[in-house]
């Protein structure tokens, strides 16, 4: 080989390098190839020259070497590892959106392996073939095709593509509408990541790929089981060895929606330096979640720059932008913005859609159109029980957001009957859901739903604990809004009484003794003592009498 026509030193960098590669020593492996005269590298080497680079996030690079890899083989008549380079090279420039070169290079790959015997590198076309059927909505052919998939990686043994076949008959699961049983099957896909039966490349695809389907299927609960499973995978792993950017995106999504908002933005801003500017459009995905951050955070100078940046990197920034129009006093454009969108995506995906509508149900609300916001409620309604009947379960977070759309709505309408149940119900899913943010903003139209009820003592509570989740989250101008609501929540009482205690005033105040204030208010003497202690405390008086005459003065008899 080419290590006899070199010196003794460079034969030496040779094989570290070799041995470097062989244990995904990838930075070491990448340091010591350049070292090496490209004269004196195989296409082994140039293969393993491409790994390196492509896992120290230098793309192009690895696209190079790989080339040269392929040109290798072509020349030593190695037909499937030459088919093997072409295929990655389609992948790789796929993800590029470089479509025409992308479709070159599968061509040459079935150039090489057509006629030969049965081999795992034809589990990548079979693969594809399922992809391009799927898209085509031929399911049945889009199955046929990752079942051969499947059975090539079975009788060639190759655990690998195994897992990638079973996650592509997952993906056609859910594409026909079977969501329920796409995404059991996703996991099975996962559990061989989880327990190490995988190599480390495919480990983190088929991470990569679970959590892009899960977030798809709006399966918030998933996607984040499997988050945390891939990031323990990744602290176990060399850095290196970490996801690249592309699968990160879907983590800064989850950690976004779970408010861990500060390792949100440090994760955002690895992505960006990853993928730019190799793969802009996921890219543009982690900038616009930046903006929602900088949005909630009251930073709008910043979160615009964000959102100018996203639709720059060619993803629409909306509903971010919009809601950022509404935060700068400018709801019409606002609302013109989004009606917009909402037809434009009318084919979007469930998470995409939904948080249209709920954006326009916002939005509408801030202008008192009432109707055009129940229609956009209506439509998540809609939304939520047509992937309840595609999973055969309930999709919480869709369930959630159309809950709390209908709740605000019948609010508007003064309907509190149906507003209170709606709205409790929305607080209870998006609290299961771990969601804060959406959370707190429940809480605060619950809050002033109470208030219209007569139930001070309830917009209290629901306003202490919406101003403590926003500060908690850095989102300032939410928190401060909670503080203002609830300082007007307090001067509303007299003495700052609660509801609970203005009742065992009137009680009193009527001549009830601590037994009979028991009795009718369902609670024990204890209590009420207990009560009558604080409402002296309170109103600075040391008796039964004066507290009557306080109550007779402020109206609460």
């Amino acid at each position: 080989m080419a290590e006899r026509t070199i010196d003794r030193a460079a034969a030496d960098t040779l094989r570290r390098a070799r041995d470097a590669a062989a244990r995904e020593g990838w930075s070491e492996a990448y340091r010591l190839l350049g070292r090496v005269d490209a004269a004196c590298l195989g296409p082994d080497d140039r293969a393993a020259f491409a790994d390196a680079a492509w896992w120290t996030s230098r793309i192009d690079e690895s696209i190079v070497q790989r080339m040269r890899a392929y040109s290798g083989y072509v020349a030593a008549g190695a037909a499937r590892r030459a088919g093997l380079m072409a295929w990655l090279l389609f992948y790789e420039h796929q993800l590029a959106g470089r479509t025409a070169v992308a479709a070159g290079w599968l061509r040459r790959a079935r150039q090489q392996l057509h006629g030969e015997p049965e081999c795992v590198e034809q589990c990548y076309l079979a693969w594809v073939d399922a992809e391009a059927a799927q898209e085509r909505g031929a399911f049945d052919e889009a199955m046929a095709a990752a079942q051969r998939m499947a059975g090539i990686a079975r009788r060639c043994g190759s655990p690998d593509l195994l897992a990638m076949s079973v996650q592509a008959q997952a993906g056609v699961l859910v594409a026909q509408g079977r969501v329920g049983d796409g995404l059991d099957l996703l996991d099975d896909a996962m559990c061989s990541a989880m327990a190490g039966e995988l190599s480390s490349f495919f480990t983190g695809w088929v991470y990569c790929l679970g959590l892009q389907q899960s977030m798809a299927c709006v399966d918030l609960e998933r996607a984040a089981e499997w988050t945390d499973a891939a990031m323990r995978w990744c602290a176990a792993m060399p850095a290196e060895n970490n996801y690249r950017g592309l699968c990160r995106v879907h983590r800064v999504e989850v950690l976004e929606l779970r408010g861990s908002w500060p390792e949100a933005l440090a994760e955002a801003e690895r992505t960006c330096e990853e993928l730019l500017p190799y793969e802009r459009r996921m890219a543009a995905e982690a900038v616009y979640l930046v903006g929602q951050i900088q949005r909630r955070r009251g930073e709008l100078a910043a979160a615009e720059q964000s959102y100018d940046r996203t639709h720059e990197l060619g993803r629409d920034p909306q509903p971010g932008l919009a809601l950022l129009r509404l935060a700068q006093g400018k709801a019409d454009a606002s609302a013109t913005a989004l009606r917009l969108a909402v037809a434009n995506g009318a084919e979007a995906g469930g998470l995409e859609r939904c948080r249209l509508l709920a954006a326009q149900v916002e939005v509408c609300l801030a202008l008192g159109r009432t109707d055009e916001a129940r229609t956009a409620a209506e439509g998540l309604q809609a939304l939520a029980r047509d992937w309840q009947r595609r999973c055969g379960s309930e999709t919480t977070l869709l369930h959630a957001s159309a809950a709390a759309a209908s709740g605000a709505v019948a609010f508007a309408a003064d309907d509190l009957d149906r507003a209170l149940p709606l709205l409790r119900r929305a607080l209870a899913l998006w609290l299961e859901l771990r969601v804060p943010y959406e959370a707190a903003q429940v809480r605060m139209t619950l809050a002033a739903a109470d208030r219209a009820a007569g139930d001070d003592e309830g917009a209290r509570m629901e306003l202490r604990a919406a101003e403590q989740a926003f500060r908690q989250l850095g989102a300032v101008p939410d928190a401060r809004r909670a503080a203002a609501l609830l300082a007007d929540v307090r001067r509303r009482s007299p003495g700052g009484l609660t509801e609970r205690e203005i009742q065992v005033l009137r009680l009193v105040a009527a001549g009830r003794t601590n037994r009979a204030v028991a009795a009718e208010l369902v609670i024990s003497e204890h209590t009420v003592a207990r009560h009558l202690n604080n409402i002296f405390a309170k109103l600075d008086v040391s008796s039964r009498a004066a507290a009557t005459a306080y109550a007779y003065k402020h109206g609460l008899t």
